[in-house]
């Protein structure tokens, strides 16, 4: 045991006290800190411990007293305008193909985009992106679009891009993909402090035509320069294949401006959109409803032959007009002309020079010669399409219309059907109605020995492509008819057609609008290459002067001399 003298400072321990410890050591559990003398903390620690506590303190208090009350109001008003908040990352539509992979409607990032996103962060704006199309000439069948649109108070109403016409409203679910989202945080300056995706946008798939971009543009701008220089109010052209039912071209003039219609901004263009009487927005392919004249024969004189009503060798005189009498001047008669004295014409002849005595006497009956009558008329030009919808992959395709008695009730309240009508109805004119869709799905058919088609434009649609009909006419008529439509082009009313390269057969039209008579409508139909049909084609130049040279055939003569320089393999 140690003896501690309290009284001294220093003590001395005796060497036996020091051996007597040392033997007790090894009896400590060290682990439980036994055998150890404890030491007291040092009072200055714990004065220097205080003190940075203190100063601490006091540093935290006065940085706390500076934010929440010095500053607290200004910091406040700050921390309202921080704000986090959900924005839209706009997907790209897909884009739009013609057949060669050529782009027609397409993605662009430009300045403009600012213009339609004022009041929202820069990054938002430089997300939209802009849609961009081929032009001339591809208006209407690639439609246009309307923008993301918000409300008076910068929130979108609208958050995705439309398909409001054409191809781009026809496949919108296809081809406008998903919109992606992110988080932003914005400070008082509208300065991206951070942001975060939340989703991925998904892209909208790709769009692969049936359309040749190089032969729509240069059939377009012959229909142009054709109506601007020869006062047409407008005109339109489809081709089609006769194997598929796949577009290769569909053009209407005059055309909007698609871009100009998406953006909305140019207000003056568009009110002039909106009061020109050509209509600019009509797609006159498949919304045009023209008298059709003359191109309607070939479907009746299938209908003759198959009623037993004439047969392919009988030949109709045509002194220039027939005569009937009249039912209210009995002592008078009513004259129906033709456009020509023609002669002695069977039915190849009559439908090469398109003989309306021939077609008058075959459809409602003159002299010994029995007509088809008003009710086979109807027949017959039903069972090629007229008067219905072809089912087109196109938005606000219109249906013809074909003359009947019903029809002269609806509109003619208490002026019965006439005989006149008949005639009338047989040459296409009277309230006979067609659109160029219908005419080219109706002439592809008498291509194919009746095989009635659904016209398209996506490139390998199966679906559409087995979409099909067949008129069961024989196949000796069709033939006939065929011959008399290739007779047009080496001796009759289209010897303008009759080019080297390749061999066209097809039937003309000029139907004679209103009252005076001194505007027609001009068409063109038939198919290539003769031997072996490959495409349809229709042409209408609407609303032009009676006299005058110029006319759809002209045309189709000015498309085919361009297609053997530059696309000939379409002839092969």
């Amino acid at each position: 045991m140690f003896k501690k003298k309290n009284s001294d400072k220093h003590f001395f321990v005796e060497p036996d006290e020091i051996f007597l410890d040392s033997k007790n050591l090894q009896n400590f559990d060290r682990q439980q800190f036994e055998g150890r003398i404890e030491k007291s903390i040092p009072k200055k620690n714990i004065l220097f411990l205080g003190i940075l506590f203190l100063l601490f303190s006091v540093t935290f208090g006065s940085r706390l007293i500076y934010l929440q009350i010095q500053k607290g109001e200004a910091y406040l008003k700050r921390s309202e305008n921080n704000i986090l908040d959900k924005v839209i990352i706009f997907t790209e539509r897909g884009i739009i193909y013609d057949r060669n992979n050529v782009k027609l409607a397409w993605n662009s990032r430009n300045s403009d985009v600012g213009r339609l996103n004022s009041g929202r962060p820069t990054s938002e704006s430089e997300n939209m992106p802009i849609r961009t199309y081929m032009s001339p000439g591809f208006s209407h069948v690639l439609g246009y679009v309307s923008y993301p649109a918000k409300d008076k108070d910068g929130n979108y109403w609208q958050t995705e891009f439309m398909g409001k016409d054409g191809l781009e409203k026809e496949y919108n679910d296809k081809i406008k993909g998903e919109n992606g989202s992110k988080i932003i945080e914005i400070n008082a300056l509208k300065e991206i402090n951070s942001e975060n995706i939340i989703n991925i946008p998904k892209r909208g798939n790709n769009l692969v035509t049936s359309i040749d971009s190089k032969i729509q543009k240069e059939l377009f701008t012959l229909i142009k320069n054709l109506a601007e220089n020869n006062n047409f109010t407008g005109g339109a052209g489809i081709i089609m294949d006769v194997r598929n039912g796949e577009i290769l071209t569909s053009t209407s003039f005059p055309e909007y401006n698609s871009e100009t219609l998406s953006l909305g901004e140019d207000i003056s263009a568009i009110n002039k959109y909106i009061n020109d009487k050509r209509k600019f927005f009509m797609d006159r392919t498949v919304s045009g409803l023209y008298t059709p004249g003359s191109i309607v024969k070939p479907f009746f004189a299938l209908g003759a032959l198959t009623e037993g009503i004439i047969d392919q060798y009988k030949k109709i005189l045509s002194t220039g007009s027939i005569s009937i009498p009249n039912p209210y001047f009995k002592d008078q008669k009513t004259v129906f002309k033709d456009w020509r004295v023609n002669g002695w014409t069977d039915m190849r002849e009559a439908l090469a020079v398109s003989s309306d005595v021939y077609f008058y006497s075959i459809g409602g009956g003159y002299g010994d010669q029995r007509g088809l009558g008003i009710t086979n008329i109807g027949k017959y030009a039903s069972l090629f399409g007229i008067g219905e919808a072809t089912g087109i992959d196109l938005p606000d395709e219109k249906k013809g219309t074909i003359p009947s008695p019903q029809w002269k009730i609806e509109n003619f309240q208490g002026d019965p059907w006439r005989i006149g009508d008949t005639y009338h109805t047989a040459i296409g004119q009277y309230g006979f109605q067609v659109t160029p869709v219908e005419i080219v799905r109706a002439v592809a058919a008498i291509a194919s020995y009746g095989k009635m088609l659904t016209p398209h434009f996506i490139l390998n649609d199966k679906e559409k492509e087995n979409k099909t009909s067949t008129v069961n006419l024989k196949k000796e008529y069709f033939d006939i008819v065929r011959e008399g439509m290739r007779k047009a082009v080496t001796t009759g009313t289209a010897t303008i057609l009759n080019v080297p390269y390749v061999h066209v057969a097809v039937k003309t039209g000029t139907a004679e609008l209103g009252v005076a008579k001194n505007k027609v409508n001009s068409w063109v139909m038939g198919f290539l290459p003769y031997e072996d049909p490959k495409y349809a084609f229709v042409i209408i130049m609407e609303s032009g002067p009676s006299t005058g040279g110029a006319n759809a055939s002209s045309v189709m003569r000015g498309l085919l001399d361009w297609m053997y320089l530059n696309t000939p393999e379409y002839f092969d």
